[in-house]
C-alpha cells in the first residue's frame, strides 16, 4: 500500500486517520493541504475516484464568499480555483493508488491491500 493523507494539522478527522494507519504500522505520507497542497494529476485522481469534483467542495467551509464563487463559476474556471483555493476541499483525503475517499472512512480503509 502506498498511502497519502491530504489534510490539516488542526482537523480532528485527518488526525483520526493518521492514528488509524498508525495503529496498523502502515507507513503513509501526511500533506497539509493548505501548507503544500495537492497538484492537478493528484487533484483529478482523487476526484476521479470519487465521483467528480463537486463531491470534494466542503459545503460547510468557514469561507462562504469563496465557497459561492466556486458553486456559481463557469466548470471550465472551477478546476483553477479549487486548485489555487484548497482550504475548500473537504478533509481527510486518503489516497492509496487509484482508490481515494473523503472524510474518516475506515471500514473503506480495511478492505485496501
Amino acid at each position: 500500500m502506498n498511502i497519502q493523507i491530504f489534510g490539516t494539522k488542526k482537523s480532528f478527522d485527518t488526525k483520526k486517520a493518521e492514528r488509524y494507519f498508525k495503529e496498523r504500522s502502515v507507513k503513509y505520507q501526511f500533506i497539509d493541504i493548505l501548507d503544500k497542497g495537492m497538484s492537478k494529476g493528484e487533484f483529478n485522481a482523487v476526484a476521479q475516484a470519487v465521483g467528480g469534483m463537486d463531491n470534494l467542495i466542503d459545503e460547510n467551509c468557514k469561507d462562504k464568499d469563496l465557497l459561492a464563487l466556486i458553486k456559481y463559476i463557469a466548470p471550465e474556471q472551477k478546476l483553477g480555483y479549487v486548485l489555487e483555493n484548497q482550504k475548500v476541499i473537504k478533509t481527510p483525503i486518503v489516497r492509496n493508488g487509484k482508490l481515494a475517499t473523503i472524510g474518516y472512512k475506515p471500514d473503506v480503509w480495511k478492505e485496501w491491500k
